[in-house]
């Protein structure tokens, strides 16, 4: 059965902070206020374009920090969100982790929320000084275990390479989040926007980005270390929109239309290349056993991981499928 999700941006509402990273009317391609009248406009029209007997649907608010909006203002959406049971199996939301309390949690349960992801971003506090986040790393532990205790499900999203940040800092997060075993994980490498402090800091000097592999690189070994511990990576890198390619939005940073994609085949790379190692090949023919929706991934994006053994190897990777060479 197929899973979707029905994105309603509420982009800053609900926050206010201005992280140095942060641009959401960038990131989400959304300039407006929602009003509860908009969001149920936009789940009916969703749900007209699904086969609902052979799919689920939950409905996701992101881009805001929900749980900082006004308890009336979250009821008026949870309230609409809620009319579309059974049509839709959940819903979900990201906040901040120091807008988790007792009422708050109290509110979600009684509209049925299924899924609460925090915006962890980092477990250095000095970090999170440095970016203006506002909250530190134990606002994240206190509203991991409020969330998990309510039995709601617990996600966090973290970023790579903030300002101030380093690989072995990003790792150390990545540490900090398995020990609070939250169900799912989304991983955004910092991408620096337009119109925001990062910019600034970008144009004196004072932070360099990650290029893309490095970002990439980085990306894989995190995406290892939280399958490692069964816990579902759901998202690599920023969804990308008309909005944020808009010439002049992005102005440096390791974001690439097919990150995750990216990342995955240098997971696959590293497999291979072990492999390879192990049973001392070369200039050959490789048949790498993978399903039909792993071809892409094994080959590499833009064939990068053929190209990668041919010119290091001299071997020719090759995808089987049921019997089936490609």
């Amino acid at each position: 059965m197929r899973k979707y999700n029905i994105p309603i941006f509420i982009p800053h509402r609900g926050c206010p902070h201005d992280c140095a990273f942060c641009n959401q009317r960038k990131i989400t391609g959304v300039d407006t206020d929602i009003t509860p009248k908009v969001v149920e406009n936009q789940i009916s029209e969703f749900l007209k374009t699904i086969d609902t007997e052979n799919s689920t649907a939950e409905i996701a608010f992101f881009g805001g920090s929900f749980t900082g909006l006004e308890l009336e203002t979250q009821e008026a959406f949870l309230k609409v969100a809620g009319m579309f049971f059974p049509n839709v199996s959940g819903i979900r939301l990201s906040t901040r982790p120091d807008y988790i309390n007792d009422d708050v949690i109290a509110l979600l349960k009684k509209y049925n929320v299924t899924t609460v992801e925090l915006g962890v971003q980092s477990s250095d506090d000095l970090v999170l000084q440095l970016n203006s986040r506002g909250h530190t790393f134990d606002d994240v532990i206190r509203a991991s275990k409020l969330i998990k205790d309510s039995g709601i499900a617990l996600g966090h999203q973290m970023m790579l390479g903030m300002y101030g940040s380093n690989p072995q800092k990003d790792m150390k997060t990545v540490d900090d989040i398995i020990a609070l075993a939250p169900a799912c994980v989304r991983i955004y490498p910092v991408v620096i926007l337009k119109d925001t402090a990062l910019e600034d800091l970008y144009n004196d000097g004072k932070y360099i980005p990650y290029s893309i592999m490095d970002a990439a690189e980085l990306a894989k070994d995190v995406l290892c270390a939280f399958e490692n511990k069964g816990i579902d990576v759901i998202r690599i890198g920023l969804h990308s929109s008309d909005e944020l390619e808009s010439d002049g939005n992005i102005i440096s940073g390791p974001y690439h239309q097919a990150f995750g994609e990216l990342v995955e085949s240098l997971v696959f790379r590293e497999k291979i290349e072990a492999e390879i190692k192990s049973r001392r090949l070369c200039n050959c023919e490789l048949l790498y056993p993978c399903s039909k929706n792993q071809v892409s991934k094994v080959i590499g994006h833009k064939k990068m991981n053929k190209d990668y053994f041919k010119s290091k190897y001299n071997i020719e990777l090759k995808c089987f499928n049921k019997g089936e060479a490609k």
